[in-house]
């Protein structure tokens, strides 16, 4: 699924990233625990993730994710920004629950992690 689409789909802005649009994703992983995330062992997926915080950018970025959907509006700080635009990272917000953006995506064709 492109990028693009994806972020239609969830009602999604782009907060950094957007030279990214074009590029494709298959799996998506849903979790607000970061340790979760430090678990996953497939690359090109979207974190679907309701925890804006520098954490869970350093999360996704020891963890090689180059896609991350932030839920329920989440405000987005500078500092947030920086880091994901050092890391080649796009970020989207979305004004849906985590739950709704996990089903729509499912629905669409994504593919679990697990």
């Amino acid at each position: 699924m492109k990028i693009q689409d994806l972020c239609s789909l969830v009602g999604g802005t782009v907060v950094c990233g957007e030279s990214r649009l074009d590029d494709n994703v298959e799996y998506a992983f849903a979790s607000d625990l970061m340790s979760d995330v430090l678990t996953v062992k497939i690359q090109n997926f979207i974190l679907i993730t309701g925890l804006a915080n520098i954490q869970s950018i350093r999360t996704a970025e020891m963890s090689d994710v180059p896609f991350m959907l932030l839920c329920r509006n989440k405000e987005v700080t500078q500092e947030m920004i920086n880091i994901a635009k050092e890391n080649h990272m796009l970020l989207v917000r979305s004004p849906y629950s985590m739950f709704r953006c996990s089903g729509i995506l499912y629905s669409a064709g994504l593919k679990p992690v697990y």
